[in-house]
């Protein structure tokens, strides 16, 4: 039997931001509350070529499936295989690209309905390739934003230019430390080794999506971010604590265990979310399976049936 391949054109024709993160939010709901899981990633590697494996189980939305991609030179090519919880079938592979921006930005979105302030006008972004611009865009249509601050490892002024086309938001280029400063939103999608701004610079009030890295030797935060957060949460303890650098080298004293909580746990209301309007909080993502499978599953239904 032949597969049906979903590519990432027709992804991305299929569902709208505001679709993904209804699915998404769903799936972490029913995470908190123990009726889905998740295969925490496996990586393998050979000759400078890298293999990772995730995936997850979802019965509530009745799919499961993994995702696999290289990693060559630095390039990533990712492909999502999807099978039916109800009778094991397989039902389409997918290309991945669309997904994993699509997922990544609106679990951001979901964790800063929670965690940001309602109120927030200044966006913040670290990165202008696919994922920044994909967080400008979702973030643009869930906050009331008036401008967006870009810091671009190229200052080339066409990068404001174009997030400002796609978010449709006022943008303009700016140091680290004025970003850092003047964020009400702060979205960190570098692939920086190192902190990216002090986090003394923060203003109260101040909620960060970092999502540049899932490598536990490279971090976007420093100790002093982490320390004045007042709660950091995560998609799953057991793969975050293991991949994400701004956790893994984070000295205890800044990142004590019960500022530590999962989306889920909010979602299902076992975690609190932000409670007051000066505390800084933090969403650390390092992506997952249950993002990606049941992003996969909506695109399934939408384009398929079923």
């Amino acid at each position: 039997m032949s597969l049906p391949h979903i590519s990432d054109e027709l992804v991305e024709a299929a569902v709208s931001a505001a679709e993904a993160r209804e699915v998404l939010a769903d799936a972490f709901l029913r995470f908190g509350r123990e009726e889905a899981a998740m295969q925490a990633r496996i990586r393998s590697e050979a000759g400078g070529v890298k293999l990772s494996t995730l995936g997850a189980v979802i019965p509530g939305q009745e799919v499961v499936g993994a995702k696999v991609y290289t990693t060559i030179k630095g390039q990533f090519s990712f492909i999502i295989l999807l099978f039916s919880s109800v009778d094991g079938r397989a039902l389409a592979t997918f290309d991945a690209g669309a997904i994993t921006r699509l997922r990544t930005a609106g679990c951001s979105v979901i964790s800063a309905q929670h965690l940001a302030r309602p109120e927030a006008s200044t966006l913040s972004v670290f990165g202008s390739g696919p994922l920044g611009r994909a967080h400008a865009v979702q973030m643009a249509e869930a906050f009331p934003l008036r401008r967006v601050l870009l810091v671009s490892r190229s200052s080339d002024p066409v990068s404001a230019v174009e997030l400002e086309a796609a978010c449709g938001i006022p943008t303009r280029l700016a140091t680290a430390e004025q970003a850092a400063a003047e964020a009400d939103i702060l979205v960190t999608a570098s692939r920086s080794p190192s902190a990216l701004f002090s986090g003394d610079l923060l203003k109260s009030g101040c909620f960060i999506a970092a999502v540049g890295s899932s490598l536990p030797n490279t971090r976007e935060l420093d100790d002093r971010a982490m320390a004045r957060a007042s709660l950091v949460a995560v998609e799953w303890r057991e793969q975050s604590q293991r991949e994400a650098g701004d956790l893994v080298l984070a000295d205890p004293t800044a990142l004590v265990s019960d500022k530590l909580v999962e989306l889920g746990e909010i979602l299902a209301g076992k975690a609190r979310g932000r409670t007051s309007e000066d505390e800084i909080t933090i969403y650390k993502s390092v992506g997952v399976g249950l993002q990606d499978i049941a992003l996969a599953g909506l695109v399934y239904r939408r384009i398929v049936g079923g």
